[in-house]
């Protein structure tokens, strides 16, 4: 631990007989603005309590059983004006930390400009109760940045923040007559009126403005216009409040603030894959690291699993070749999947072995993935593909059988009960023996949810990414034919094959057979597209708003 970073010392905790309470700030909404010591926090917390908009983005670095204490609407005339007012807080973190609990309490960016944590922080101290604040990225700094709207020229532009739901007739006089930023915090229904008292207090109705709602999140969006035309603007293009509507809104006014070089400066929502839904169909563990690839071209990953792992049905074939491991029977034991991993592990879990039965053992692994998870398991591959990532891949770099130099001529290969024959003929084929042995069934998985099987069937996703014909097979099955409007990827051409004798348009095709060249490909075609439509001048769209009625009202 870094000895010059000030941290609450548990004897504090054990003299006043309470908890501790960490005051932290969550950003705008994306959850890579997080920052270190706000997951440290985190995952120690034995109660978080966390506003509607960021209990999501904090959840996932809390320690599983952490109690979440919800904070629900009790104001319905508030709830009618659109103003949500939240059960008490304050009370729900002072009951926690009088019974000695690690509280987070968690508000949208930064607690030191969020009253209601101020004066929770002011009951904390006349309590005794010590707490800490963990700062978090501003919304009205964070959002713009990530709207590709600078606050200050290279001159060192005033800026001025105005909340709108509070502005007197005073502030908005003061920031009126000024000419430098003014980053507005309102909410949609308010930007028109907003505009207007700015141009009231003074502003010229022709100064450039900039708009943007759920900024830093997928669903972000930005208009450009000016003071004089937004209300225009948003009648022409039927921005409509959603029930969601209070949520925080950025308006950035001014000369100076660059809302004109946004075309060259928005940075995110300029994405190859910005605001897709794209699904994967795999578990959330399986597509862990190909759901962070998507994001990071800007899409939303929705994981839906098509098959289910089962364990074998004869067990005894798979226990006597892991008994033979550990007594020298092979030479070698081949990988070729995330999930023969993990059937492997569990068998010796329940042998009480551990990844020291592999000494002596050479490994290999038939790809990147299936490599993480032995090296999870504590085992390094000697053997991963130099070239593609298959069982072909995996035999172009497979040694022949020597008798001077391999004492054992055979080989344990656990695998799937439906895996293909390519690898035991091949290494046949090189001279050893193998022992292909079943470690686990893959069935079709259960349906999703009804409003995924309907977001499939009627384009509510943007692209499908199939890694297999069996995925292919199963969605369909399962989840039914997705849309025509919706995207087609395709690992490989027997997957393509495949894809097309199910109906399907295959629109993108991988170059390798890789789910992360795949991801490449995809992000590729959206970039194509993107690009045309803005050499057309038409307006940047996603492939689930072609389909009718996808567009009849724009709403936060």
């Amino acid at each position: 631990m870094n000895p010059t970073r000030p941290t609450t010392s548990p004897v504090s905790s054990a003299f006043t007989g309470h908890g501790h309470v960490t005051f932290l700030g969550a950003g705008p909404g994306d959850p890579g603005l997080l920052t270190l010591r706000a997951v440290e926090a985190l995952a120690g917390a034995d109660v978080l309590i966390a506003e509607p908009e960021v209990l999501e983005v904090v959840r996932d670095h809390a320690r599983a059983g952490v109690s979440t204490p919800e904070l629900t609407v009790v104001d319905e005339a508030s709830t009618a004006a659109g103003v949500p007012v939240l059960r008490d807080a304050a009370n729900l973190v002072m009951e926690a930390a009088r019974g000695g609990r690690r509280v987070v309490r968690a508000v949208t960016g930064d607690p030191g400009l969020d009253g209601n944590a101020g004066a929770e922080m002011l009951a904390c101290a006349a309590e005794g109760i010590p707490f800490e604040v963990v700062p978090g990225v501003a919304t009205a700094v964070g959002v713009p940045a990530y709207a590709g709207v600078p606050l200050r020229d290279a001159q060192g532009t005033d800026v001025r923040f105005v909340d709108a739901r509070t502005a007197d007739e005073r502030c908005w006089a003061e920031v009126g007559a000024s000419d430098g930023t003014v980053v507005v915090s309102t909410s949609l229904d308010s930007v028109a009126a907003a505009a207007g008292e700015l141009v009231a207090a003074g502003r010229k109705p022709d100064t450039p403005l900039t708009v943007t709602i759920a900024g830093t999140t997928t669903r972000q969006r930005t208009w450009t216009a000016t003071l004089g035309t937004i209300a225009q603007v948003f009648k022409q293009g039927k921005i409509l409040p959603s029930p969601e509507g209070h949520r925080p809104v950025i308006a950035v006014v001014g000369e100076r603030s660059a809302p004109a070089q946004r075309d060259q400066l928005s940075w995110f929502e300029s994405k190859p894959l910005f605001g897709w839904r794209v699904l994967v169909p795999r578990t959330k563990e399986q597509a862990a690291s190909l759901s962070d690839q998507l994001r990071s071209y800007g899409a939303v990953p929705h994981e839906v699993p098509t098959i289910a792992v089962e364990p074998p049905r004869t067990p005894q074939q798979m226990e006597r070749a892991v008994k033979g491991l550990v007594t020298g029977r092979y030479e070698w034991i081949a990988f070729t999947s995330v999930n023969a991993v993990k059937a492997v592990r569990e068998k010796f879990e329940e042998y009480g072995l551990d990844a020291r039965a592999f000494a002596g053992i050479k490994v290999a692994a038939v790809g990147e993935q299936t490599a993480a998870a032995l090296v999870d398991f504590g085992v390094k591959p000697d053997l991963v593909p130099s070239g593609e990532q298959s069982a072909a891949g995996l035999l172009e770099d497979w040694p022949p059988y020597d008798p001077v130099f391999d004492p054992i001529d055979r080989v344990f290969l656990p695998r799937a009960d439906i895996a293909t024959e390519t690898l035991v003929a091949g290494l046949i084929e090189l001279g050893w023996e193998v022992d292909d042995v079943t470690a686990y069934r893959t069935v079709r998985a259960s349906p999703p949810p009804a409003d995924t099987r309907e977001a499939i069937k009627g384009g509510g996703f943007d692209a499908v990414l199939f890694t297999s014909s069996s995925t292919v097979r199963n969605l369909v099955g399962i989840a039914g034919k997705p849309h025509n409007v919706t995207v087609i990827a395709c690992i490989g051409p027997a997957t393509a094959k495949t894809a097309e004798e199910h109906g399907l348009r295959v629109d993108v095709l991988s170059p390798e057979p890789s789910v992360h060249k795949l991801a490449e490909a995809l992000a590729d075609f959206g970039m194509r597209r993107r690009e045309a439509a803005l050499e057309a001048g038409d307006p940047v769209t996603r492939p689930s708003e072609r389909r009718p009625g996808a567009r009849r009202r724009r709403t936060t």
